[in-house]
């Protein structure tokens, strides 16, 4: 495939602005917009961050964050997506870290920013900006390379200091040329958003979409109350989530055979999607495509595709895991075993190619994680994976303490690293346990016993919510293998006992 797409990532929203000017871009709680009026409302945001070179977006799921992100985009900017929802102390070190000049924020992020610089240690955090109207640019900047960072995102870290990774446009122009290669998005789709904007995946939503003069509604956690309902209503036809969302949607009793069949589209990613939640899915959206898409953010939001055939793919599931599918065109992998050798069906999978970040914010992060195999850099994504037959791939489980909840990468350590922090607590095992809802996470602790209450009010200070554990467990020792190590094992046996077992019934 030869790749033509010239300038950077916002050059998606101009094309999508030629096919559908007058057509919704943007529905969000508060309105629709266009994509004239929000092109406008971009070159205002542009032209306001006069030379800031990187620019933290604080703002929730609103049009001041989409427009936000458009102008930074326009200025020949890097987007540094912030969730305004976070612990204070991860958004300062988030935007020391990234070196942001400036902050686009509405109001809630307005409200963040005050009071980070008011409890701040006196290291002065970037303003935020007025749009003004009177210095609108004219046109989006030109000259982007397809080396300079279009955004940058935050990863759990294992010693509690998130790590960033920057997104090149070239990186981005592979990926989404990939896309259109292989989907047929019109500008009569209308796409759910329903990850954080501060998610890899939510750049599938929008890129996708206003590429093609499509829609992104902005979906609420409420539309799971009612989803046949919401997609109705809203015309949805593309939907993205975690897999997670199938069984809420079951629970929820939304989740009948023929109930959503307004779908095109159907995406999952962010965690292992398992066959009996995609034969359930598809039997709701009988005219939908669904796709099982992964990806780390080191790799450009998804690395992998596969295909769901209700005849063909539940024979080609593992361990009742429905398949990863083939890396994406122009790039290798492997598959190494424990002592890092090539091995041919079950690995370690390793990744190369033009979708790879260059490494993260911070050099002294990449040990560990970027190798040099034959004159070549690649990523270890530290999953174990099979490689069937037709050399597609199947995810088997991590290798190292970092599971997904939820969508969320999160590195135990990290968890367990906070959790040693709260006054009494001695030491901290976080294990994630697999339930019907999907992975959750589990916490042993050692020292004195704390009301699980007062453990998880620290934690929301210190951990952004997604990565909270669900239980606090309190023991005298933990259990150690053979090895004379903890037993992680167990403890994840524990947990899943714990939270699986049928409850009693009252008295």
């Amino acid at each position: 495939m030869t790749l033509q797409q010239p300038g950077g990532l916002h050059e998606r929203f101009l094309r999508g602005l030629s096919l559908a000017a007058d057509r919704p871009a943007l529905r969000t709680a508060s309105g629709t917009t266009t994509y004239r009026e929000l092109h406008r409302q971009a070159l205002v945001w542009a032209g306001s961050l006069g030379d800031a070179r990187t620019v933290g977006v604080l703002a929730g799921k609103t049009e001041t964050a989409y427009a936000g992100i458009l102008g930074a985009l326009y200025a020949g900017a890097t987007v540094v997506p912030l969730n305004p929802d976070f612990p204070a102390p991860r958004t300062r070190h988030m935007l020391e870290l990234s070196g942001a000049t400036a902050v686009i924020a509405d109001e809630r992020g307005h409200a963040v920013l005050a009071a980070l610089t008011g409890a701040g240690d006196g290291t002065p955090l970037p303003a935020a900006v007025t749009p003004d109207p009177a210095r609108a640019l004219p046109a989006p900047r030109t000259g982007t390379a397809p080396t300079d960072a279009a955004y940058m995102l935050f990863t759990s870290g294992s010693t509690g200091r998130p790590k960033g990774v920057p997104i090149s446009h070239g990186s981005t122009r592979h990926y989404f040329e990939l896309l259109d290669a292989r989907y047929d998005f019109t500008p009569d789709d209308v796409f759910s958003q329903t990850f954080d904007l501060n998610f890899d995946c939510a750049m599938f939503d929008l890129f996708c979409a206003w590429g093609n003069g499509a829609t992104v509604d902005v979906t609420p956690q409420t539309a799971y109350l009612d989803l046949p309902a919401y997609l109705d209503g809203h015309g949805i036809t593309v939907w993205f989530a975690t897999p997670s969302a199938i069984g809420l949607v079951r629970r929820m009793g939304g989740l009948t055979s023929g109930a959503l069949p307004g779908l095109r589209w159907s995406f999952f990613a962010g965690e292992a999607l398992r066959a009996h939640d995609a034969t359930d899915w598809q039997d709701a959206a009988p005219a939908s495509t669904l796709e099982n898409i992964y990806g780390p953010t080191e790799l450009t939001v998804t690395i992998t595709g596969h295909r769901w055939d209700p005849a063909t793919s539940p024979g080609r599931c593992v361990n009742g895991l429905v398949p990863i599918g083939h890396v994406h065109e122009g790039h290798d992998h492997v598959l190494v075993d424990a002592g890092d050798e090539e091995t041919p069906v079950e690995g370690e999978l390793l990744i190369t190619g033009p979708q790879l970040t260059a490494g993260y914010l911070d050099p002294s992060d990449d040990a560990g994680r970027f190798v040099e195999r034959a004159g070549r850099r690649w990523y270890r994504t530290g999953d174990r994976v099979r490689r069937l037959g037709d050399g597609e791939l199947v995810y088997l489980g991590r290798l190292d303490s970092q599971v997904q909840v939820q969508g969320w990468r999160v590195e135990l350590a990290e968890v367990e690293h906070e959790l040693r922090s709260c006054p009494g607590v001695e030491d901290a095992v976080a294990v994630g346990a697999t339930t019907e809802a999907g992975t959750e996470l589990v916490v042993y602790y050692t020292g004195e016993r704390h009301p699980a209450a007062q453990l998880a009010r620290t934690l929301r200070e210190l951990l952004p919510k997604g990565m909270l554990p669900r239980r606090f467990e309190h023991l005298a020792e933990f259990p150690l293998n053979s090895n004379r190590k903890v037993d992680r094992k167990q403890l994840t046996q524990q947990a899943t006992d714990l939270l699986t077992r049928p409850r009693r019934p009252a008295a």
